[in-house]
């Protein structure tokens, strides 16, 4: 008998070798294909505009080793002759592989898919790219739920018993993962609500800045400042949020004073000139102006207007353009703004005016004289 022909396990080692070398040469040209693929589909991806070859491109990239190492394992035991138990395991290890392999194909679809309706839709509509977001993930969970129990299934395990298991256990889950779950539907709510986007800019108790980012748990906020706020979904649906972004438009308030000794007609005169400065920029709309207040040092005045857009630069060269014009139609009136001053006036009381009369008045004496020391009083 050759070394050949020698038995090993119930297969001759001329098998064994036979095994071998087609689950090698299975893997080799496996592998050779999935490079050769991603470099010749990733150059026709680039210079074309179809969507189907970034597809495959995506999905070969999510091939794993794993894979192709399950399908030379599984063309090298067609080959052989193994004992029932034993092709039984190696065929639901091959199973469980290539079940983890579609998950990863079909995760890739949906990434692909939902990756480019966001990109399409978020300049024109960033509320549905966020749901799309959103869909994406319960489309991955939804995949990865059914993989997870079709793997069951094939390792024997009763699915009907474990769905009433988890049902019960699912109870205490959520029990500890309340805060945990707490984020993850609040993330749900905001993604369907919609109170917020991204792209949005937000001030939250005090915190502003534009939305980056809305995750399960989190939502992350890019402030005026440069860095990144992170806020609990939870904690958004119970806080008070002022969405800038939705404002159709401004309204201002802004209040100055002139000073006390302005004539009272010039006073009345006053709101008429703020209206038509405040007219005559293109953006504002005006609303009023009124002699509002007597102040500690100044005549207050009280002016409301809009600005027709909610860009806050477009309103401050709205509000520069009215603050200087303003200021060029009081000098050219000779009306004085006013500033932090006090005027202290000081007043004699009458008795005591009438004691400084009766006082007694020294007389100098002349010069070369003694001083006297009686004293003369006014007549």
């Amino acid at each position: 008998m050759t070394l050949l022909e020698r038995s090993v396990y119930g297969n001759p080692v001329g098998t064994w070798l036979l095994a071998v070398a087609v689950g090698a040469g299975l893997l080799a040209v496996l592998w050779a294909l999935r490079r050769y693929g991603l470099a010749a589909l990733g150059r026709r991806a680039a210079a074309t505009p179809s969507d189907l070859d970034d597809l495959l491109v995506a999905l070969l990239a999510r091939t794993r080793g794993f894979f192709l190492l399950a399908l030379g394992v599984h063309a090298a035991a067609t080959v052989l002759t193994l004992p029932p138990r034993v092709g039984r395991a190696l065929g639901v290890a091959v199973g469980l592989l290539v079940l983890l392999q579609i998950g990863l194909w079909g995760s890739a679809v949906i990434g692909f898919y939902i990756g480019r309706a966001v990109r399409r839709t978020v300049e024109q509509d960033a509320a549905v790219a966020t749901t799309l977001s959103a869909f994406g993930f319960l489309a991955r969970l939804v995949l990865w739920t059914l993989v997870a129990f079709v793997a069951l299934d094939n390792l024997g395990v009763n699915i009907t018993a474990l769905v009433a298991g988890l049902g019960v256990g699912g109870i205490a889950v959520a029990l500890a993962l309340q805060n945990v779950l707490g984020d993850l539907f609040a993330s749900f709510s905001i993604v369907l609500d919609k109170p917020f986007v991204i792209g949005d800019f937000i001030v939250i108790d005090g915190f502003a800045g534009t939305v980056e980012r809305i995750g399960l748990k989190t939502t992350r906020v890019r402030s005026l400042s440069g860095e990144e706020i992170v806020f609990s979904n939870a904690d958004l649906l119970k806080s008070r949020v002022r969405n800038y972004k939705r404002m159709q438009e401004r309204r201002v308030v802004f209040s100055f004073g002139v000073v006390y000794e302005t004539p009272p007609e010039t006073l009345a005169r006053i709101p008429a000139m703020v209206r038509a400065i405040v007219e005559a920029q293109p953006l504002a709309r005006f609303d009023r102006a009124h002699f509002a207040a007597y102040g500690e040092f100044a005549l207050t005045f009280e002016v409301a207007y809009y600005v027709r857009t909610p860009d806050y630069a477009a309103y401050m060269d709205t509000q520069q353009a009215i603050n200087l014009e303003l200021y060029r139609r009081f000098q050219a009136e000779g009306i004085e703004f006013a500033y932090p001053t006090r005027v202290v006036y000081v007043r004699v009381a009458p008795e005591a005016a009438l004691s400084r009369r009766h006082m007694p008045v020294v007389q100098d004496p002349a010069p070369g004289e003694a001083p006297d020391s009686e004293t003369a009083t006014p007549r």
